[in-house]
């Protein structure tokens, strides 16, 4: 009965330390050369390995993946036809790049190394995975559990796919302009030096995790179950910096920069949806119940944000639109991230209603301020991940001011998300500004008005001339 008592453990206690994550089996395998044989030493020697908990967050992983595809969608029926397969493609090398650096260092960095200052781990230590992988008569294997008896191995595929979809979200932003040439440079340097390092400080007791220095300057514990400052925050600061760096679309501001295809933004929309309950009930590290719970709140938050962000789009334009449904999944979605489990389900549903108008509002802003956000990667992720990070102050349970707490937990949650605004803003700037004085971001103008697809691609997304062409030669 003891293997099945339920635990709540996140990343703020499952990573503290690098001694308690790791459990180091106790024999090695025996190189015999057959299966069966390799089955029962592991059995042997994972002994206290939990096949549940380790299909879970393997699950999990794979649901975390599926939403770069579906971001992939939702991003691409967003732009004009003509940039369709470019937003796509820089998907694809948000998966692809982010991977390899992943394997290489991102993973030492985020989490296996010793920590550096409580800022980053080392690169060395975990370098292409060592001592997290191990070799024995020719097959791998993880070479340790961690805390919730799971092989490490399954870590490092649920971490590289939090990585993969965050560096994912920015290119929203600067849609329709970009070479992707310099957009896989960017990938791979901010992967390392801005997300690894951002996640070792929230979520591997680094500076800003719950039992860091501002935490304990405070006296409470800062809390991001899954991602409002690591993934969201970050994101959205780290896209605001590059496109006030590269300046808008030729266009913006007077010309309508409406949607190609809105059933492809709804179909991301809701693979989003879907994909997000490994993202958030995958957090909690073990198949129990504040997975279960996690995954209660993240739809009661995301149901509540979807309507709140039509009914202010029926009160501002006369209508429930398709694209403000989807916009309002996805805000709803953002904000419960760093909250799914520590808000009753009262709270979580204010929180996605909250959530659904800061945002819908919030996407007007780049009009009035002058910067191109092309698909709203500031208004959606940006205010959503902060009124998420922000509300556990007031709604977390035993914490919030709402909830039976005091005013510390709405300093520390304040303090955390300012912290990581000004790394982003730090470090994306650096990086960003480099690449613009070097290689540079943006295609030519005549690129951009042609279409970026095929200027940068050689493609064309829809050919329906050389459909109509082909229709009309077969029936004649």
């Amino acid at each position: 009965m003891a293997r099945w008592r339920y635990l709540a453990v996140t990343r703020r206690n499952v990573f503290k330390t690098r001694a308690a994550f790791h459990t180091v089996l106790s024999a090695p395998y025996d190189g015999a050369g057959n299966v069966n044989s390799k089955r029962k030493k592991e059995e042997g020697d994972m002994g206290q390995l939990d096949s549940g908990n380790a299909a879970w967050i393997l699950t999990s992983a794979s649901l975390v993946f599926l939403m770069t595809p579906g971001v992939a969608f939702f991003y691409g029926g967003m732009v004009r036809a003509k940039a369709v397969l470019n937003m796509m493609i820089m998907e694809a090398a948000a998966l692809s790049v982010t991977m390899v650096i992943w394997v290489l260092w991102g993973w030492s960095i985020a989490y296996a190394g010793t920590s550096v200052g409580g800022v980053f781990g080392d690169p060395a230590t975990g370098f292409l995975l060592k001592d997290s992988m191990v070799s024995d008569g020719g097959v791998f294997t993880s070479a340790s559990l961690n805390s919730n008896n799971y092989p490490v191995s399954v870590d490092v595929a649920f971490q590289s796919a939090f990585a993969m979809i965050t560096v994912a979200l920015i290119c929203g932003a600067i849609a329709e302009r970009v070479k992707y040439s310099t957009w896989m440079i960017f990938v791979a340097l901010w992967i390392t030096f801005d997300y690894a390092p951002l996640a070792h400080m929230v979520w591997n007791g680094g500076l800003l995790s719950a039992d860091g220095a501002i935490s304990q300057a405070i006296g409470a514990a800062a809390h991001d179950f899954a991602g409002g400052t690591v993934v969201h925050i970050n994101a959205a600061v780290a896209a605001l910096v590059i496109v006030l760096i590269i300046g808008k679309r030729k266009g913006f501001g007077t010309q309508p920069f409406r949607p190609h295809n809105v059933p492809f933004v709804m179909l991301g929309a809701f693979l989003l949806w879907f994909g997000w309950f490994g993202f958030n009930a995958g957090s909690a590290f073990a198949a129990n119940g504040t997975a279960g719970y996690a995954w209660v709140s993240t739809s009661a938050a995301t149901a509540a944000a979807m309507l709140s962000w039509g009914f202010t789009e029926k009160i501002r334009t006369g209508h429930y639109t398709a694209m403000g449904a989807a916009s309002g999944i996805v805000a709803g979605l953002v904000a419960i991230t760093p909250a799914a489990d520590v808000v009753s389900p009262l709270w979580a549903i204010v929180l996605g209603a909250i959530a659904g108008v800061l945002t819908c509002l919030a996407c007007g802003l780049k009009f009035k301020l002058g910067y191109d956000d092309s698909l709203d990667v500031v208004g959606v992720h940006g205010v959503g991940g902060f009124t998420g990070t922000v509300l556990i102050g007031f709604f977390g349970e035993g914490t919030g001011l709402f909830a039976g707490g005091d005013w510390k937990q709405l300093v520390v949650q304040l303090l955390v998300a300012l912290v990581a605004i000004i790394w982003s803003a730090v470090v994306t700037g650096i990086i960003a500004f480099a690449l613009e004085k070097t290689i540079g971001w943006r295609v030519t103008e005549a690129q951009e008005v042609g279409g970026i697809d095929l200027a940068d691609q050689g493609e064309r997304a829809y050919d329906f001339a050389g459909t109509a062409s082909s229709v009309l030669k077969e029936v004649k």
